[in-house]
């Protein structure tokens, strides 16, 4: 199962097998999708201020009714045993990785801070056998390569070598009651009411939208433009997609409604950020910044 933006869902429905619920839930379930975040002033996504996906992993999972064991860190000798025991097992669920490192895609060549999600399969002296969720499977790794990727030096959040194995399901959770367990922790990252720890210049929701407006006016420089219209924008639009049906599923229908328009605010910045339109573009993130605070009393 494949979506280079939603690596870390479709890697987990691999692994989860006929019993996984849509990766729209999956993905709405971690909590990301209910707010927006600028890092340090100058990086943008449209996720939870605060929130990165480790954070979500776990409470996802058990708003589904699974359970896995996490096992990270140690030395790269160390973690490939772990690894190539665990595959002889079945399938493993690993990352983050340095997306930069996995050189079967085309073009990667070195480190470029992109977190990224792969399922492995086998391990021998030369290569870690994938399904990378990037749309390629059954992708050949070098183990060096492998190894570097998994080392993840060069992504902001999670620890080395992290893998989890052992999938079990613990509870029949029909979707909508999953998605109705995690509206409190939806509510409080709308809120930014969390304790986290954020870089200096760090702004969420409205007031990030407000100052990216402002970016985009001045000529999204220093990779704001190619970060917006190759990734966030359209893994923010289909986050937010999909968080309005799980709403409506879910009966939060108002809430649904203001999801929906976010996300076709939020997919409406492609094309004028491809073209340069840059006024267009800060209009649309002016529309957008208000509706964080109608979505989270919508769901209050």
């Amino acid at each position: 199962m494949g979506s280079g933006p939603y690596c870390y869902s479709n890697s987990f429905a691999m692994l989860l097998g006929a019993q996984a619920p849509s990766t729209a839930v999956i993905e709405v379930a971690t909590g990301g999708p209910f707010g927006m975040q600028l890092i340090g002033g100058t990086l943008v996504f449209f996720d939870a201020y605060g929130w990165d996906p480790a954070q979500g992993f776990d409470r996802a999972l058990a708003a589904i009714g699974w359970t896995s064991t996490v096992s990270k860190g140690g030395d790269a000798e160390t973690a490939l045993a772990r690894l190539a025991a665990a595959v002889r097992q079945g399938p493993v669920w690993v990352g983050p990785v340095e997306m930069g490192h996995l050189r079967h895609q085309p073009e990667m060549n070195g480190p470029i801070g992109a977190d990224h999600y792969v399922v492995a399969l086998d391990v021998d002296d030369e290569r870690v056998l994938v399904h990378d969720p990037h749309g390629y499977p059954y992708a050949e790794v070098p183990v060096g390569d492998f190894m570097t990727a998994w080392r993840a030096e060069t992504i902001s959040y999670g620890d080395p070598y992290t893998m989890r194995t052992g999938f079990a399901k613990v509870a029949d959770v029909k979707d909508a009651d999953a998605i109705r367990s995690i509206i409190p922790a939806a509510i409080d990252w709308l809120s930014m009411c969390d304790e986290v720890q954020m870089p200096p210049g760090s702004l969420g929701n409205g007031a990030a939208a407000e100052r990216v407006a402002e970016l985009v006016e001045a000529g999204a420089g220093d990779g704001l433009r190619e970060h917006l219209m190759y990734f966030a924008i359209r893994v923010g639009a289909r986050r937010l997609s999909d968080t309005a049906d799980c709403l409506l599923l879910a009966g939060y229908d108002e809430a649904a409604g203001v999801a929906a328009e976010q996300a076709r605010l939020v997919g409406s910045l492609q094309y004028p950020m491809v073209t340069k339109d840059f006024p267009a573009a800060a209009d649309t993130l002016r529309r957008l910044a208000p509706t964080y605070d109608r979505l989270r009393a919508a769901l209050v």
